[in-house]
């Protein structure tokens, strides 16, 4: 019985499993089986993690809108001003309202102020 050579395709499948480990130490860098299932925990951890980044950077985001509300009104705070946007149809995504509260503050006390102005003004005429 003459040998039979074995194709290249697990090798290369192995090949390229070891390139997305190769940043790993020890044996999750060398051994197939361990690399493999690394492989599968790091994947699955960036997927967790994606969405777990995007509530903490909602979580600053209102964090500093609500810091710098609360530095101009005393009973002014993040929920009454996104409760007044909505109802002056003024719709600012929470990511921009904390860009604006860092870099110029002046403008989001200007925003605030003609939303609450706004809103009572339509308020005291009954258009609500």
């Amino acid at each position: 019985m003459t040998r039979i050579r074995r194709g290249y395709i697990a090798r290369r499948r192995r090949t390229k499993t070891r390139l997305f480990a190769s940043s790993s130490r020890g044996a999750h860098s060398k051994l197939t089986r361990t690399i493999t299932q690394q492989t599968i925990r790091a994947l699955v951890s960036a997927d967790r993690d994606r969405d777990k980044q995007k509530r903490n950077f909602r979580r600053l985001w209102i964090t500093r809108i609500n810091a710098v509300i609360r530095e101009r009104g005393v009973s002014y705070n993040y929920s009454k001003l996104i409760h007044d946007l909505y109802k002056g149809q003024l719709l600012l995504n929470r990511k921009i309202l904390a860009q604006i509260a860092i870099s110029n503050r002046n403008c989001l006390y200007m925003i605030s102020n003609e939303i609450i102005k706004e809103v009572d003004s339509k308020e005291s005429t009954g258009i609500v």
